[in-house]
């Protein structure tokens, strides 16, 4: 199976005729099992890289933009010598191919190596296209213009359609993430979580609370996978206190890694949404992705990291205190809590709620408030949310009126 990456496709319809699938100018070999039709469950093929075309500046230093393609649109690629082999879903699959197209055609025009941040930015245009065209996009959801986000393919590579224009190597956060879950980019998908992320963005400490289901674990998460790709910060770290909802496991086994890994499954279950396992594995073996237990964070000062404190709710007063000051230079917290789940013996404990009336008018704290129209699960998790209520005043705490000071 080979094909032959000669400049970008027109768009045309796909034709497959005698064993060939023919994609604009590209051409090659289909898989004997789905010669005569388009495969359904998925696609595999061969990219031979053309003559004249520096491998390193297509896929990266140690393949680098080819993890990014992984991550990014959910594929399975592989590199072996100039050949490339791409499976996937037939959407995400065409647009790898695309982006590598671009790749290689820029290299053979340029001879210049892209940085990291404008593959990132190719990939956001071709997912972007690529949510344009999906019939699966959700209807209330418009796509993007990447121009509108700074994601037009970077002039200085000669991708651009128009003028080149002059752009920096590390663009200004405008508040939209390059993290992508299978080919679509990770977005606010209501007013108070757009707040949010641009809570996020503004100030050094945000405190996000709000009911189940708002999205605020998720979207703290995506923050700080943007801010690590794109250099802004050198490490994550995940905390959350180890309080059980209303159960005692007693001792669990295992080393540190394996005792605090229930309670931070949530934590986890998002990583593994946004970061490929083999990366966030190498991440967690050096550090850059780092789990700490609330109760080992006393004396530690994090600079230049990006620090979640989950289910804060569960804190008390001296814990949020203690966690609180861990802040070093260069660093963001984001705490996140929903001040109607607290599992501590004496609710009016919680570190949580002490927070928000001590910094709700501090200068550099940013507060957003998530109520049950942010909610994003099922439809049924509103509805359970409203027959609960939140009929008990000592767990309701206080609701800062502004997104941030």
């Amino acid at each position: 199976m080979q094909c032959n990456m000669i400049g970008t496709s027109n768009g045309a319809a796909p034709d497959i005729s005698a064993g060939r699938l023919t994609l604009g100018a590209l051409s090659f070999a289909t898989h004997p099992l789905v010669r005569g039709t388009w495969p359904d469950p998925g696609l595999d093929i061969t990219i031979k890289l053309p003559a004249g075309v520096d491998r390193v500046s297509v896929l990266g230093t140690a393949d680098r933009n080819l993890k990014m393609l992984r991550e990014a649109l959910g594929v399975t690629i592989s590199a072996r010598d100039s050949q490339l082999r791409v499976r996937g879903d037939r959407p995400e699959v065409a647009t790898a191919r695309r982006v590598l197209e671009r790749l290689a055609g820029a290299s053979a025009a340029t001879g210049k190596a892209p940085t990291r941040s404008e593959v990132l930015n190719v990939i956001a245009d071709e997912s972007t296209n690529l949510a344009a065209r999906s019939a699966a996009a959700i209807e209330d959801e418009e796509p993007d213009d990447p121009r509108d986000r700074g994601l037009s393919a970077p002039s200085s590579l000669g991708w651009a359609d128009d003028m080149p224009v002059a752009r920096p190597e590390r663009r200004e956060w405008d508040g939209s993430l390059d993290v992508f879950v299978r080919g679509r980019r990770i977005r606010p998908r209501t007013g108070n979580q757009d707040r949010y992320m641009h809570a996020i963005r503004d100030h050094d400490l945000v405190v996000a609370i709000g009911p189940a289901g708002t999205g605020k674990t998720y979207l703290a998460v995506a923050a700080a996978v943007h801010l690590l790709r794109t250099d802004r910060c050198a490490k994550v770290i995940l905390c959350r206190p180890a309080v059980e909802a209303g159960e005692k496991l007693g001792f669990l086994p295992g080393d540190l890694e394996a005792k605090v890994n229930p309670y931070l499954r949530p934590l986890f279950d998002a990583l593994n949404d946004m970061v490929e396992y083999a990366t966030l594995r190498r991440f967690m073996e050096s550090d850059v992705v780092e789990v700490c237990p609330l109760a080992f964070m006393r004396g530690r000062t994090l600079n230049n990291a990006v620090i979640i404190l989950d289910e804060a709710q569960n804190t008390t007063r001296g814990q949020m205190k203690m966690f609180l000051t861990r802040m070093g230079n260069g660093s963001k917290m984001i705490v996140t809590g929903d001040t109607t789940q607290i599992d501590l013996p004496d609710p009016r404990e919680s570190g949580l709620i002490d927070a928000a009336r001590r910094l709700v008018r501090t200068p550099g704290v940013g507060f957003v408030t998530l109520d049950r129209s942010d909610v994003v699960r099922h439809p049924l998790v509103q509805r359970m949310i409203d027959a609960y209520g939140e009929d008990d005043p000592v767990n309701r705490g206080p609701v800062p009126e502004a997104a941030g000071n």
